[in-house]
């Protein structure tokens, strides 16, 4: 048992005995840690944030590759039209 879990105990006690708070107890800590494990797998790790920032970084390069592209096809045509 961890500290706020033998003072919980200690104040449950008094009021349910030592039986009733021991399985008080038990079940706020199945409880937080059902929880906790929940919220675990929603998190994200490490390994995630890279994938999603190598990603990020690939769609920039392409989309700046894209515009560079354009504005290269762009300036051709207007130079084209000029001369002829």
């Amino acid at each position: 048992m961890t500290v706020s879990e033998i003072q919980l105990y200690q104040i449950l006690r008094n009021k349910l005995g030592d039986k009733g708070a021991e399985e008080l107890v038990s079940f706020v800590r199945s409880e937080i840690r059902t929880e906790f494990d929940n919220r675990k797998e929603i998190l994200a790790t490490k390994e995630d944030l890279y994938h999603v920032k190598m990603g990020l970084m690939r769609s920039i390069y392409v989309v700046g590759l894209i515009q560079f592209l354009a504005i290269t096809g762009s300036v051709l045509a207007i130079i084209n039209f000029i001369v002829r």
